[in-house]
């Protein structure tokens, strides 16, 4: 109660519904949050935490976005993505074509859950229609592993200066 007395405009925002969460930076509704569900979780526990929309980077050569996505796709939030996505990286990023890469940005820089991709990528939970697109079946195959390899750890970092085959 003396919250609300003494912060009069946090208590209104903690009372908005998740639904209905307002980015104080934007002042307009956002669909990006932040949830650490699984596919059993009920959610009857769950903070949201707004992000700001996720652009497309239109003002950097396909060389700079090749090693942005390079990097990002070694740090992500959660080991399993940081292993299945760099070494996908390794693999593919050098031959695809800039619409592709721009599929893959969106792919890994959209979504604000690191679960969701994974989820998606492993075939867990359907994805949006959005992601359903080349290189997510790329993706998918990848996570697949058919030719089992030993995917333990993400790869040294000598790939990156590596030339593409």
């Amino acid at each position: 109660m003396a919250v609300a007395a003494t912060f009069p405009r946090l208590a209104r925002m903690l009372a908005l519904s998740r639904r209905h969460l307002v980015s104080p930076l934007l002042s307009t509704p956002s669909n990006r949050f932040y949830r650490g569900d699984s596919p059993t979780d009920s959610q009857k526990d769950m903070i949201e935490i707004p992000l700001p929309p996720w652009q497309e980077r239109t003002d950097e050569s396909i060389e700079t976005k090749r090693a942005r996505l390079l990097y990002e796709s070694r740090k992500r939030g959660m080991l399993e993505n940081c292993i299945l996505l760099s070494l996908f990286a390794k693999e593919y990023l050098h031959h695809m074509t800039e619409k592709q890469l721009n599929l893959y940005d969106r792919l890994i820089n959209e979504p604000s859950n690191d679960w969701d991709i994974y989820y998606w990528a492993t075939e867990a939970k359907p994805a949006p229609e959005i992601f359903e697109n080349e290189v997510m079946a790329l993706l998918r195959d990848f996570a697949k592993n058919k030719n089992k390899e030993q995917r333990l750890r993400a790869p040294d970092l000598e790939y990156l200066f590596e030339k593409p085959h």
